[in-house]
């Protein structure tokens, strides 16, 4: 059964996915209260370690050991619990067993959203699995006849897309910016732990100063940091003001 306290969980193909594209609304919630679970699908030993495999004689478990070991920092510091599948990368490849698992999670949690990948990512093709296996498992759980439970109510959570590294090639359209400035320094000090892809730190900071000039050209406050999403399905609303 779902809990009683607000959860959110985050679906990412490798370690570093949700620290650059989703630490902000990570640290955000958990600083508020809820329980935010990170579902990381691989390691991101092969494709995502640039750094770890510039050491001489380095071994396959020992870039994953250190990816596993960077990634549950990461986790820790922005306030969220998480749990690996090992599914590999470049190319990620899942099971019926994962999907099994992550139908169970998303009944056990009762997210009240998701943040997962772009839709498309012609950079890499394991992003838009990861968004395609997360979007399996959303709408089975929400299937009564699969596991039925008669006491199990559940309702299908909404789905945030995160930013992709590339947005214009990956067709990504934001229309959600998260103001993050209360977490920055969070965010930012979880960069530092990822040290296999130090190469981003900078690129993210700036991305982040993008986002929140245009938060705040949009909302009309002040804003300096941002996350920008793409909001899967429509709002319903009661009144438009």
């Amino acid at each position: 059964m779902a809990s009683a306290q607000k959860t959110g969980l985050v679906i990412t193909a490798h370690p570093g996915d949700f620290v650059w594209r989703a630490g902000g609304a990570i640290a955000l919630h958990a600083r508020r209260g809820m329980r935010v679970k990170i579902l990381c699908l691989s390691y991101g030993e092969r494709g995502e370690s640039q750094f770890a495999w510039k050491k001489a004689g380095v071994r396959m478990e020992d870039v994953k050991a250190q990816r596993r070991e960077e990634a549950q920092a990461a986790a820790e510091l922005l306030g969220a619990e998480i749990e690996f599948m090992d599914a590999g990368d470049y190319p990620l490849r899942t099971t019926p067993e994962m999907l099994d698992r992550a139908i169970d999670i998303f009944h056990e949690l009762g997210p009240r959203f998701v943040l997962t990948h772009a839709l498309e990512d012609p950079y890499n093709v394991d992003h838009p699995e990861a968004t395609r296996f997360a979007q399996e498992a959303r709408i089975i759980a929400q299937a009564a006849g699969h596991k039925p439970d008669p006491g199990r109510a559940y309702a299908a959570p909404p789905v945030f897309l995160f930013e992709p590294h590339q947005p214009e090639q990956c067709n990504f359209k934001p229309n959600v910016i998260l103001n993050i400035d209360e977490v920055w320094e969070q965010k930012r000090k979880a960069f530092e732990i990822l040290a296999a892809q130090k190469h981003l730190w900078e690129y993210y900071t700036r991305v982040a100063l993008n986002r929140g000039m245009q938060g705040g050209r949009n909302s009309g406050k002040a804003m300096t940091y941002g996350e920008a999403y793409q909001r899967l399905f429509p709002e319903a609303l009661e009144a438009l003001a």
